[in-house]
């Protein structure tokens, strides 16, 4: 025999809409809901060197081809890239192997509007040591005027 009370406990029960949520969790807020505070830091700008770092490292490992530098570089550095670049001196070799990461980046300023970089690349066990310079043009935007790569180093 039913009586009020239980049909009104039972559609209470049957008829809350069932959230998918991971085991265990007892909080009744959904992911990114009303109740979600989200704080995010403005992302700092990267200096111009490691920006470079990165995008030198990823035409020379193979992720990126030359011509993704095109307006990225002035004078000799894109010849130089033309050259260095078919080899993937700084791929990741083997089948297992990491992908190469820069492991430090630093800057020397020469004079206003020029500076000289250099990178160390790691892969796995092996650093690779990378120079480049960075000229500003008048437009007032950074470019790659010079690229050469250093030893292996186990």
């Amino acid at each position: 025999m039913t009586t009020a009370a239980t049909r009104t406990q039972t559609s209470r029960t049957t008829t809350r809409p069932q959230t998918p949520r991971p085991a265990g969790r007892r909080d009744q807020r959904a992911p990114g809901g009303a109740g979600t505070v989200r704080q995010t830091r403005p992302r700092r700008p990267q200096p111009p060197h490691a920006v470079f770092a990165e995008r030198l490292l990823a035409v020379l490992s193979g992720e990126r081809p030359v011509h993704w530098m095109l307006g990225q570089t002035v004078g000799e550095a894109y010849d130089q890239l033309i050259r260095l670049a078919p080899h993937t001196p700084l791929r990741a070799r083997g089948a297992h192997a990491a992908r190469p990461v820069i492991s430090r980046c630093g800057v020397f300023p020469l004079r206003p509007g020029v500076v000289e970089a250099f990178a160390t690349i790691a892969t796995g066990d092996r650093f690779r040591a990378m120079a480049f310079r960075l000229e500003k043009g008048e437009d007032r935007r950074w470019r790659c005027a010079a690229v050469e790569l250093g030893g292996n180093h186990p």
